[in-house]
């Protein structure tokens, strides 16, 4: 019996111990993360898969795993399709395939800790169909039968200094504060790591790829807070940068205190807060009322200090990333440059100037038809070799202290010159790219509204991209950050229906795939600033763009291309030259100022 089948028949039996006819493997932690710590990765464990959304349902004699179209090639070689069937979300969830597949009367475990609210309640109705039940655990299965599970992380908890956050932690604290008052709250749970780490003003190293620390806050109407974090973490230095408005529990202190709630009303967000909050709170007598965390628009719109950071922490980059695609430009084309060593050496150049603190995600690095794979992940079974006369894909980003970046090349590995097909599409991107730039729109305007301005090239030549067009990004947080994105509105989703508003960074990022081919991707970030036009009525909105990388020009249809777009490109260049031409020296300021040089 192998690895995956082992623990998928040490579960069972485990599940049959405790009464259970099935039980739901989701990829999440208390905290409702992107991203998550090794500590909680129990579905890669169980299952072999390795993406960062998906959901396992394990019945006594049969399992799904449930992935959505980014992860379709990925499970089919990374999960046993003889142990677990492959469904694709959103054509079918967990929920549809419990109310078909459970069996009559079943009871279905689930850990309370690793899932929102709504979700219970769909599975739950779903169930109700077939007289199952749906039920919360008291501790999760997985962990019991996992013997070699890593412990949580016990790095220490870093202070984030007021002259990278650009306001103090009282002051954020204090707006929390008032924001209850208006409701006539008592307190309002702070769950999500992104937030507990913006309102403290704090960072860490839990999680990889996002600078955050495990933990909960509970934030009340006096501007005082409750953080709970494993002692280990709290350093002297936190103790005196929080203050005695903060007072520090140990992590296990997080349930009682929300059991001492009794008669409060306690603001809970059922989007970023797991449902055993709310039913903890429930049953010891607390009034929740469901609202967005208070923290996530704020945290949105960064501050002057935050902005000044952002534009630091880009110029550093770009010029590594330029260094990069110089030191490409030489190698690749020769035939010896792997996924893994392209995606290597990038880091290396980001490394070099000894400020880099993380990668803000897994380096994309896509050669040929591993390109087309959306949210491809190099690994040493798929790393292919950069061929002469190919696309290579490569998306990336850093996280720095004073800001964290997210930027996608495509570049052609020469000598030869690209095919009229790859050229065509790339500058349909980079047409879509430029329009969404160039964009100015009205105070009001939702992401969803401007992300045709992205693809009505591609449209215009029946092709599309199954992806959004743009995301929000935090200050030194996550590079996936809400509430804002521009995506298409369709099945509501999250994100699209919010106005922008200045300060707010989002990508842009236009694409183009072809299954089996290539990948195209143009990706910069953009800050929403407001726009003076003379006889505007009203207020009007623009982004300034952020990333300052070159563009591969050996991919552009020049004849493709109106005079405004043309300008776009120059000024971009130009500007590009100026920002990064004092950071780089000998051969790699040659490339850049060929590579900047106007259309």
């Amino acid at each position: 019996m192998h690895t995956h089948e082992a623990r998928l028949d040490a579960l069972r039996k485990q599940l049959a111990q405790d009464g259970l006819d099935g039980f739901v493997i989701p990829i999440s932690d208390e905290h409702m993360s992107e991203y998550v710590g090794a500590y909680a990765q129990r579905l890669a464990w169980l299952t072999g898969f390795g993406g960062s959304a998906g959901t396992a349902v394990v019945l006594r004699d049969e399992a799904a795993i449930f992935v959505d179209g980014r992860y379709t090639l990925q499970v089919r070689e990374q999960v046993d399709g003889r142990l677990y069937s492959y469904q694709s979300v959103p054509q079918t969830s967990p929920a549809a395939w419990l109310g078909e597949h459970a069996p009559e009367g079943a009871r279905i475990g689930y850990d309370a800790w690793l899932h929102g609210r709504p979700w219970v309640e769909s599975v739950a109705s779903a169930l109700s169909s077939r007289g199952a039940r749906l039920v919360a655990v008291d501790s999760n299965p997985v962990d019991a039968v996992w013997a070699d599970r890593p412990a949580p992380s016990i790095a220490p908890a870093l202070v984030h200094a007021d002259d990278h956050a650009g306001q103090s932690a009282s002051e954020k604290r204090a707006a929390v504060a008032e924001w209850l008052a208006e409701r006539k709250l008592d307190a309002v749970v702070v769950s999500a790591l992104d937030s507990i780490a913006w309102l403290l003003n704090i960072r860490g190293a839990d999680v990889e790829r996002t600078p955050v620390a495990l933990s909960f806050v509970l934030a009340h109407a006096d501007g005082t807070a409750d953080l709970f974090i494993a002692p280990e973490k709290v350093t002297p230095a936190l103790v005196q940068h929080l203050g005695n408005a903060v007072r520090i529990h140990d992590r296990d202190g997080f349930v009682p205190a929300l059991e001492a709630m009794a008669g409060k009303r306690v603001a809970v967000d059922p989007e970023r807060a797991v449902a055993a909050i709310f039913a903890t709170l429930d049953r010891a007598g607390a009034k929740t009322i469901a609202l967005t965390d208070p923290v996530v628009l704020p945290k949105a719109i960064k501050n002057e200090v935050e902005k000044a950071g952002q534009r630091a922490a880009q110029a550093r980059d770009g010029a590594a990333v330029s260094r990069f695609l110089h030191w490409l430009s030489v190698e690749a084309p020769r035939g010896g440059v792997t996924e893994l060593a392209a995606a290597d050496r990038l880091e290396a150049f980001r490394a070099e100037g000894g400020l880099l603190r993380d990668l803000s995600f897994d380096t994309i690095s896509g050669a040929g038809p591993n390109g087309a794979v959306v949210h491809y992940r190099v690994s040493e079974e798929t790393n292919r070799t950069l061929e002469p006369n190919s696309v290579y894909l490569v998306d990336s980003g850093a996280q720095y202290v004073d800001g964290t970046t997210d930027i996608t090349r495509t570049v052609w590995v020469g000598p030869g010159q690209p095919p009229a097909e790859v050229r065509d599409r790339f500058t349909r991107v980079l047409k879509g790219h430029i329009a969404l730039a160039r964009a100015v729109f009205p105070k009001g305007t939702a992401g969803s509204q401007l992300d045709s301005f992205a693809r009505q090239f591609l449209w215009s030549a029946g092709l599309d991209y199954a992806h959004g067009t743009g995301h929000g990004v935090g200050s030194f947080l996550s590079v996936h950050e809400g509430p804002q994105r521009i995506a298409k509105a369709a099945g509501g989703q999250a994100g699209t229906g919010q106005v922008l508003m200045p300060g707010m960074i989002l990508s842009n990022e236009p694409g183009y795939y072809k299954t089996g081919a290539y990948g195209i991707r143009i990706e910069n970030l953009v800050l929403v600033e407001p726009r003076a036009i003379e006889g505007a009525e009203g207020e009007f909105y623009g982004f300034e763009t952020l990333t300052h990388v070159p563009i591969d020009r050996h991919l552009v249809d020049v004849a493709l291309l109106t005079p405004e777009e043309r300008d776009w490109w120059n000024a971009y260049h130009a500007g590009t030259l100026a920002l990064l031409s004092p950071q780089l020296e000998g051969a790699d300021r040659i490339w850049l100022e060929g590579a900047c040089a106007p259309l």
